[in-house]
């Protein structure tokens, strides 16, 4: 069953890494069921993987819209894929994060019209640790805040490697946002709650994807790596598909998490 109905409530799907094919099917299966039976207002999901595990392509975005995505968030992977680049002009809600220097392509930040009538801005950024060098996603953070005044709701997707610099954004920006989500690590976490302040958080949302296989990655491969130190081709598994996300049940007027939990479907 859905939250219960009664005042300025918005709920938000949030679906992390959806990782090749296998990631893009179950969105495409169960989606409109999950909108439906959990009466999601915006739905939102982590693409940079969903183009054979690296990167997105415009026909791919195009296709997970169509699917009833609102917005897409993205990280590292998502300059995979040269097409995609011009792409960002015509689909603004395709998002990159946005503590990238100002001349790369795309935006980090989307302002959403959720299916309840109410905004909802959409915060993509993007870890230092182990990752590409890029500006702070702190002061990114807030500098984007300053800029929204008047949006109360806010969803931050944070593809981090570190779970220590996920756990600090959370804190940092907790009473600020109405959410901070992990991503880019591909495994679910089990933290997932209310700070204080009244921001949603969970560590990690977890991959949407193929789970009988290393991050998505088919296990044989990764494995062999690990043995000989080798250069190997990365290639995306195939068995345990599983969807999973987090759904966060929002007050619109304050911006304040209500509600949080994590949602999972096990596919074929």
């Amino acid at each position: 069953m859905g939250p219960p109905a009664g005042g300025p409530r918005m709920n938000i799907l949030f679906i992390g890494d959806i990782f090749s094919s296998v990631g893009r099917h179950l969105v495409a299966d169960h989606l409109a069921d999950i909108k439906q039976t959990q009466r999601i207002d915006l739905a939102i999901a982590n693409a940079e993987n969903s183009a054979g595990g690296f990167g997105v392509t415009p026909s791919i975005a195009e296709e997970l819209f169509a699917l009833g995505l609102d917005v897409l968030t993205s990280g590292n992977h998502i300059w995979d894929k040269k097409e995609i680049y011009d792409y960002f002009a015509r689909r603004p809600a395709l998002l990159r994060p946005a503590n990238y220097a100002a001349p790369a392509p795309g935006a980090g930040v989307y302002v959403a019209t959720a299916r309840n009538g109410n905004r909802c801005a959409v915060i993509n950024l993007q870890g230092r640790t182990y990752m590409p060098i890029t500006e702070c996603p702190f002061r990114k953070a807030d500098e984007i805040l300053s800029s929204l005044p008047d949006t109360k709701v806010r969803f931050v997707d944070f593809h981090a490697e570190l779970t220590s610099e996920k756990m600090a954004m959370g804190w940092y920006l907790d009473g600020r946002v109405s959410a901070v989500v992990g991503t880019h690590t591909h495994i679910p976490t089990a933290d997932t709650r209310i700070l204080p302040g009244g921001t949603a958080y969970q560590t990690d949302a977890g991959m949407t994807g193929p789970y009988d296989s290393v991050i998505g990655v088919r296990k044989d491969v990764i494995i062999q790596r690990f043995l000989d130190a080798m250069p190997c081709r990365m290639e995306p598994a195939k068995g345990s598909a599983e969807l999973h996300s987090v759904i966060v049940e929002v007050d619109d007027e304050t911006g304040r998490a209500l509600h949080v939990r994590r949602h999972t479907v096990k596919g074929d």
